[in-house]
């Protein structure tokens, strides 16, 4: 396995906007020719858009689009940015009566950090379409829909650390998978290889990493509520030649990245997603992709620690390295 550039991957074009003095954004992955797709809620409070049609059953094959967002349920808007951009360049599902963009797309709750009343809007969303055309690679940390994320919420506010938007993509033969991932977690990043928290929840006086299980099974007689302002969001995209049932399977399978780099994961609070695209060029045994699609998530978590920078009064992972 040799590590790569997410623009490596034939395809594909990935393009963030923000705000940063309101602590949100958007990140978006767009495939132009059309992208067999799946995808796995597994949180209790999902914010998304389009999930329904990537079920086999249903109709439409392709997608052109993902967006990622901050600004909870009014972040979706930044999707309707997305197909306004598309249509104008003719991509789309071919209805017979004019080509119609498929966005999919889910959202995290950044709302609580500067301001509840400035979220991604159509013309965010617009604006990270135009810089996808561009064919930079794209930032991560404090950039795109990691723009408002924070970690370590177990206490709320007061003892969370900044996150952000994590990267990482991989090749084996001709084998090519990426993640992005906005990583706004209840619980801590863990790193992939050492196990050790690289971020998350802090102790009392914000001088030392704390332990959320840790500090959770102190409390586990108690039925407390759990901040709400949660969620993590990603993508994969690959070469991998999948079909529909397929790419949902391995949507379903990279949720284990997110198990291996964060801890807790999947709570009450959270309403982690993962979307899954495919070009469809190269044959490709599929619980393999499956593996790589793994450690490509749970390393664009840690990446997700490690590229975001103190902001907004928060600490980040750079400032315990």
């Amino acid at each position: 396995m040799k590590e790569i550039s997410i623009n490596e991957i034939e395809g594909f074009r990935i393009g963030n906007a923000q705000n940063k003095d309101a602590a949100t954004g958007c990140t978006v992955i767009i495939c132009e020719n059309g992208a067999t797709a799946g995808v796995d809620v597994r949180g209790g409070s999902p914010a998304s858009r389009e999930t329904e049609l990537l079920r086999p059953v249903n109709t439409v094959q392709q997608i052109n689009a993902v967006m990622l967002s901050g600004g909870s349920a009014f972040g979706l808007e930044a999707g309707d940015g997305a197909m306004k951009y598309l249509a104008e360049k003719g991509i789309g599902f071919d209805t017979g009566f004019g080509k119609v963009p498929i966005v999919c797309g889910c959202s995290l709750f950044d709302l609580e950090l500067v301001t509840n009343k400035v979220y991604p809007d159509k013309d965010m969303g617009y604006e990270a379409c135009r810089n996808a055309f561009e064919g930079r690679e794209p930032e991560e940390g404090n950039a795109g829909a990691g723009t408002g994320a924070t970690v370590g919420k177990f206490f709320g506010a007061e003892r969370m650390m900044k996150s952000g938007l994590g990267i990482y993509a991989a090749q084996i033969g001709a084998v090519k998978v990426g993640a992005i991932v906005a990583v706004n977690a209840l619980g801590d990043i863990i790193d992939y290889d050492t196990k050790k928290i690289l971020a998350g929840l802090l102790t009392e006086d914000g001088s030392e990493l704390a332990d959320t299980v840790s500090e959770m099974y102190a409390q586990i007689e108690r039925d407390r509520d759990l901040w709400g302002g949660n969620t993590t969001i990603g993508c994969v995209i690959t070469n991998a030649k999948l079909d529909k049932c397929r790419c949902n399977k391995l949507a379903s399978i990279a949720h284990n990245g997110y198990a291996q780099a964060i801890r807790p994961v999947h709570s009450t609070a959270d309403g982690d997603t993962i979307f899954l695209m495919s070009t469809g060029e190269v044959e490709a045994g599929v619980d393999a992709v499956g593996a790589l699609v793994t450690e490509c998530m749970a390393r664009a978590i840690n990446r997700a620690a490690t590229q975001s920078e103190a902001a907004y009064g928060l600490k980040s992972a750079a400032d315990f390295s």
